[in-house]
């Protein structure tokens, strides 16, 4: 690696710490598919470039390969019949292990600028990601371009950020002199060497395959760590993309392209071996609770940067903004059929109702009018299409349907179908609403993954308060929100997200809502409840990824 890869990417990675530092808004990569930045072609480039692998074998020249192998099936529809190199775990960490030598030797600033390049290659072919996102996901076409290529690609950015931040801290070599007094001093040189931790093992989920992986893969391979990524079955494509892209340039640079690999496993039982190699050191897993609990029980070998299911929750005690209000909390449950880690799933409504600009509004006041929010954002077929995507999985249909029969409360807003023009298979759904009383924890306190929204009749404010710290504690979430027009209330809920550690958003009624995150300003997670155990990105994130190994001797 030249010294002109590194003074090539160095304003791109000083703005990004100053970003980090100052936490404003600032993003590397346009979000908007705007032909004046990404180039007159890239459209229909990226689309041609993804379709060309469908029905096709995704060669990536791995070592150990056994087989194939073809798991995908588009939320749209269609079977994509891609089929994946499937190889040797242990071929796999072999391979990884001696390409760790010559990253390490190249060092800090050499590992951060050939992930600066990476990524810049990754957002080059933005389009064909998003193409590949969508048809893995079920998003629509909009959220898989921003979320599957550029602001996961700002994530990539903020996590070689941080891990340049801490390593630069540490100094190659130092000088030591200890005074004796009369007798000559004690002088020794030091000599400080970063080394990675290990092969870092990187589980993606299925809905947000580059959003969720590429974190934990820039932050591992920036402190100098081969990374084995297992994708999500369903959500191969856009994760083979990036990493053909990465060893692509790692060979550019001199470096084997064996340090990044992809592992597909058909079985779950060979990742579960995987996980427990001893030569794993890390695990970065974005899934459900029982495999993640798994992973914290089963691999003490390895550190583990987990993100689980939660319960998002809102308090809504008051508001001045009410039209704006619902029209926000209609767009938040709906945003891909509330398949983000980050969407609201519980509303706490006092039973005496709530104070607003449109005068008192009672407990079924609230109920109905956000349902008729909900119906007249999704009114429009072209609208509903574009926020809501598809569903992505088989499970989160049947617990639509489940919530649909009235078991868990009164239904205050059915679900229906949208067809889509284009994909006649495609399960597009709008959310269920139910009501039910704050005393039917057995309903609302547990995740429920999708479309299903939760207004629970609580007693006041202070009750609801009460109940959304518990509910943080005991359950996990990512964020939790409150509508309030009374300081005395926000400064409650602060205080009580404080105690449960968990982000809050405070009257949200614009064009920000409570399940979107922005890299380089908010923390995705706290690691401090049980929805995570990390964070997007701190520190902690990126600095036990690497130890630091002295030498020392005379002068």
């Amino acid at each position: 690696m030249s010294q002109s890869l590194f003074e090539k990417h160095r304003p791109t990675l000083e703005a990004a710490v100053d970003a980090i530092a100052s936490r404003g808004y600032w993003a590397a990569y346009a979000e908007m598919p705007s032909p004046k930045v990404y180039g007159e072609t890239a459209m229909d480039d990226g689309k041609r470039a993804c379709e060309s692998c469908l029905g096709q074998q995704f060669a990536l020249d791995q070592p150990g390969q056994t087989g194939w192998m073809d798991s995908e099936r588009s939320p749209y529809g269609p079977r994509l019949k891609v089929s994946y190199p499937v190889c040797d775990a242990r071929a796999l960490i072999d391979a990884g292990s001696r390409a760790m030598i010559e990253w390490q030797k190249i060092g800090a600033a050499g590992r951060t600028a050939i992930c600066l390049e990476i990524i810049e290659r990754l957002n080059q072919r933005s389009f064909e990601l998003a193409h590949a996102v969508m048809m893995t996901t079920g998003q629509g076409w909009m959220m898989a371009f921003q979320a599957g290529a550029p602001h996961a690609q700002d994530r990539a950015l903020e996590a070689v950020a941080q891990a340049w931040r801490e390593q630069n801290c540490v100094p190659r070599e130092a000088i030591w002199e200890k005074p004796q007094g009369k007798n000559p001093p004690l002088v020794l040189r030091k000599h400080f060497e970063i080394v990675g931790r290990g092969i870092a093992l990187v589980i993606g989920c299925g809905t947000f395959p580059t959003w969720n992986t590429y974190p934990g893969l820039f932050a591992a391979l920036a402190t100098g760590n081969a990374v084995i990524v297992k994708p999500h079955p369903n959500a191969i494509l856009p994760v083979a993309m990036s990493i053909r892209i990465i060893r692509e340039v790692l060979v550019e640079n001199g470096i084997g392209a064996n340090l990044v690999t992809l592992a597909a496993f058909a079985d779950g039982a060979d990742t579960r071996n995987l996980a427990q190699h001893p030569a794993v050191r890390s695990i970065d897993f974005t899934g459900g609770k029982a495999f993640g609990n798994w992973l914290l029980a089963n691999c003490r070998q390895a550190q583990i940067y987990a993100e689980l299911a939660g319960v998002n929750n809102i308090v809504i005690d008051s508001t001045d903004a009410y039209a704006a209000m619902l029209r926000n909390l209609a767009f938040t449950l709906s945003l891909y059929s509330g398949q983000m880690c980050t969407t609201s799933q519980v509303l706490f409504i006092p039973a005496a109702g709530i104070a607003t600009d449109q005068g008192h509004k009672t407990f079924d006041d609230v109920a109905g009018d956000l349902a008729q929010a909900i119906e007249a954002l999704l009114g429009k077929p072209e609208v509903a299409l574009a926020v809501l995507g598809a569903v992505q999985s088989p499970d989160t249909l049947r617990r639509i349907e489940a919530a649909s029969g009235g078991s868990l409360g009164k239904v205050i807003l059915a679900t229906r179908k949208v067809e889509h023009p284009d994909f006649p298979d495609a399960e597009v759904r709008t959310p269920v609403l139910i009501a039910c009383q704050a005393e039917d924890e057995a309903a609302w306190m547990e995740e429920r993954f999708g479309p299903i929204g939760f207004l629970v009749k609580v007693a006041d404010t202070a009750a609801a308060i009460a109940l959304s710290e518990r509910v943080v504690i005991e359950q996990g979430a990512l964020t939790v929100g409150v509508y309030s027009t009374s300081e005395e209330v926000i400064e409650a809920m602060t205080a009580a997200t404080w105690r449960s550690q968990v982000a809050l958003s405070i009257n949200l009624t614009s064009g920000v809502f409570v399940n979107q995150s922005a890299a380089f300003s908010d923390y995705h997670g706290t690691g401090g409840n049980p929805a995570a155990n990390a964070s997007y990105a701190d520190a902690a994130f990126v600095a036990s990824r690497f130890r630091v190994v002295q030498r020392r001797y005379h002068l």
